[in-house]
């Protein structure tokens, strides 16, 4: 499962830069749909028991 986990957390890491960045540019849709993308990778990476690690602690920190 190596390669699938390192996938899922990259989506997270993704996810978590997108909801940044939309915040930041105050586009109040692509929050919405960062945080989408962002709810949809961390549920995914949660049912397959992936360790996300500090990306829990970023997670807190933008909602």
């Amino acid at each position: 499962m190596g390669g699938f986990a390192e996938a899922a957390r990259e989506r997270v890491r993704e996810a978590r830069a997108a909801v940044s960045a939309a915040l930041e540019a105050e586009d109040a849709y692509e929050v919405a749909v960062a945080r989408d993308e962002l709810d949809d990778a961390l549920r995914v990476a949660r049912r397959h028991g992936i360790d996300l690690g500090a990306c829990l602690d970023v997670e807190a920190d933008e909602r």
